[in-house]
């Protein structure tokens, strides 16, 4: 048996408002990846609810300014201080921001790079 799994769209613009939402309706934060696709990158935001999965999908070039969800979901700091530091993408508001040193890499941004 496998939970059923949705898949939305979103934008920048709508990402926080939607995770307020999901908050509210008793949504639990699951993770947040993200994977570079030729010269965009593309972040999956995963949510939980009676077993039932939503993973808003959200496509941005890598100069995007993305706004963060760690007041809303204050795990999400881990998350977004991780794709920072590996992808290079820069996310605003974070609860605690590790400016870039939440890991040692010998590389900077080395999942930005390649």
């Amino acid at each position: 048996m496998s939970e059923k799994q949705e898949f939305k769209s979103i934008t920048i613009d709508k990402l926080v408002s939607t995770v307020k939402e999901l908050s509210a309706k008793g949504y639990r934060l699951v993770q947040i990846s993200c994977t570079k696709l030729d010269e965009n990158m593309q972040l999956n935001y995963s949510f939980d609810k009676d077993y039932e999965f939503l993973n808003l999908k959200l496509d941005v070039g890598k100069d995007a300014q993305l706004p963060s969800v760690s007041d809303i979901y204050w795990s999400a700091l881990l998350y977004e201080n991780e794709i920072h530091d590996l992808f290079g993408l820069s996310i605003e508001g974070m609860a605690i921001d590790f400016k870039g040193n939440l890991y040692k890499t010998a590389v900077k941004t080395p999942f930005g790079n390649c």
